[in-house]
């Protein structure tokens, strides 16, 4: 009983996390709402045209004055992320170039069915040590066919590591995929593959 009540106020609290953004949005408008919404979740990104990120653990408000430029590259890495969050980058379709997942419990194939929102724009993609992911979301990524790199490795949920590269190289001829298996089971070799580009 107490376990359960645990397991539903923590679930509680990751959804808390993930609103919308809508007040921040009104305010000062999509880019900056978003930004917020990844430094709330120790995040961190770049907008486009600049060299500088902005990151949880530097917190400053510089990031207000750049209300009109979009969000480039996105690092939300071992954070609570999770499908309800992504309405806060809507506003992003055509400017989000890389986005990092890479260990995010919350992540999982529901999460992958909704990035087609990025089809147009998203070139790398690291969904590495996410434990929900089985190989069922993995082949939402077919829409994503601008995808130039992507990081499948260490996903509990995946048996075959080498089937997927097979399958994920298929469905994404132009993308170099990653495949690692975690350190304790690794083989001699990792697989790791270079994708052929359409002639």
């Amino acid at each position: 009983m107490l376990l359960s009540w645990t397991s539903k106020y923590k679930e509680r609290g990751i959804q808390k996390k993930n609103v919308h953004f809508g007040y921040t949005e009104n305010l000062h408008g999509p880019h900056v709402a978003a930004a917020y919404f990844i430094l709330k979740l120790n995040g961190g990104f770049r907008y486009c045209g600049h060299s500088d990120w902005f990151r949880a653990d530097k917190m400053n408000w510089d990031f207000l004055n750049y209300k009109d430029s979009p969000l480039e590259e996105i690092d939300l890495s071992y954070t609570v992320i999770n499908c309800q969050g992504l309405e806060n980058f809507e506003g992003h379709q055509r400017s989000l170039r890389t986005l990092s997942l890479r260990g995010c419990p919350a992540v999982d194939d529901w999460f992958l069915s909704r990035l087609h929102i990025f089809q147009d724009s998203l070139q790398e993609l690291d969904i590495s040590h996410c434990p929900k992911i089985t190989i069922g979301g993995l082949a939402a990524l077919r829409n994503l066919k601008g995808l130039q790199r992507l990081d499948v490795s260490s996903l509990p949920g995946i048996s075959n590591p080498g089937l997927v590269v097979i399958l994920l190289e298929e469905m994404l001829p132009n993308c170099h995929v990653t495949a690692k298996l975690p350190e304790k089971t690794k083989p001699l070799n990792s697989y790791h593959t270079h994708c052929k580009e359409n002639i």
